[in-house]
């Protein structure tokens, strides 16, 4: 057994696969639901007419709740008008917020050119949510602490020995071999967390990996979940199932709590999804038949692909010249579809029942 001290840097991480029986009954269960929670999901988005259309909005709403977790905040309406605006914003969390966005993007054409989980993949995701040129941890001294200042957690140190850790969670992640990817999942986060590689980002990167892995399992082939939702909501139970590993060996309570995320935030992600959805039919109608010369599909699509836009989005996608759209705009805000707020010197229109059901909790 691994003797685990919490001020001492824990060198003698085991490596992955534990010794010991994961698929309990209890985990067989929970992975059974999971998978049907995540292909119901996946079969959702693949049947939509353009299962691109929602994937801004869904990874900056992940990219903002993942930095709520490391108490970066801020809100879903600045958050989308410093994505639209020319004007920019000086929020330092809005800023971080959409640097993470950068990183899950980034990452996820990475993974499209070689669908392989890297070290060198995990460093460029550090880079891009940090905006600098980190690389794994060299400083010794790194500690996690509690709110009170109480050492919880002692990392590996040195950079030999992490990089010996991770090579081992590469191939780990990319190998072959008879454990279900869904308890794979969750093993390799616990891995990465416990490993601790960078001096700062280490939690955003690892949320990253699992979208990342969830897509090159093929478990999902348009990663659409909000998975740091889940966690906001239990990260006392987080932390402390992820101490209960490193302190005890429970991996079975840790494997189960990432199963009931995947299931919580498939389930959700679905729901929205519908939601969403059935808006863009009833808004497609209502525009329709109140304002026949201003609908097309196109128009609508680009008024949901984010919940602000503007009139240079319906000028790049050659819906008019530039006067005639922006009497479409007014009209739609006449008849109540758009609200319109200036931002700088120019508008932004928010599709304002599109962030109310963003904003459902």
């Amino acid at each position: 057994m691994t003797t685990f001290k919490k001020n001492k840097p824990y060198n003698s991480l085991p490596l992955l696969p534990p010794k010991i029986a994961l698929e309990t009954t209890k985990v067989l269960r929970k992975t059974i639901e999971a998978s049907r929670a995540l292909a119901q999901l996946n079969g959702r988005l693949t049947n939509l007419p353009n299962p691109t259309l929602f994937l801004d909005t869904i990874h900056l709403q992940e990219a903002k709740a993942s930095s709520e977790i490391e108490n970066i905040i801020t809100t879903n309406d600045d958050l989308y008008k410093a994505i639209v605006a020319d004007k920019k914003f000086d929020n330092p969390a809005t800023k971080e917020v959409i640097s993470y966005k950068e990183a899950l993007w980034n990452g996820l054409k990475a993974i499209e050119n070689r669908p392989f989980i890297s070290t060198n993949l995990c460093i460029d995701i550090v880079q891009s949510i940090k905006k600098n040129t980190a690389g794994i941890r060299t400083t010794p001294g790194t500690a996690l602490k509690n709110v009170k200042g109480e050492t919880i957690y002692t990392p590996p140190t040195g950079e030999t020995i992490i990089r010996d850790k991770l090579e081992n969670l590469e191939a780990f992640i990319n190998g072959k071999g008879t454990i279900d990817p869904l308890i794979k999942m969750a093993l390799m986060h616990y891995q990465f967390e416990a490993i601790h590689p960078f001096s700062d980002g280490n939690g955003r990167t690892g949320r990253i990996l699992l979208l990342l892995y969830l897509k090159t399992a093929n478990l999902l082939d348009t990663p659409a979940l909000f998975l740091s939702e889940f966690i906001i909501k239990n990260k006392t139970d987080y932390y402390m199932k992820l101490r209960n590993v490193t302190e005890h060996q429970d991996w079975e309570a840790w494997i189960l709590y990432m199963l009931e995320m995947i299931v919580f935030t498939a389930n959700k992600a679905l729901k929205r999804l519908n939601m969403v959805t059935e808006l863009i039919q009833v808004m497609s109608e209502e525009i329709k038949i109140s304002l026949p010369k201003v609908y097309s599909k196109e128009l609508v699509e680009i008024l949901f692909r984010l919940p602000y836009t503007k009139r240079q989005f319906l000028i790049d996608a050659k819906l008019g010249t530039p006067k005639t759209i922006g009497n479409y705009l007014i009209e739609l805000e006449k008849a109540g579809f758009l609200i319109s707020e200036k931002i700088g010197k120019e508008k932004l229109y928010l599709n304002h029942r599109l962030m109310a059901i963003l904003e459902k909790n």
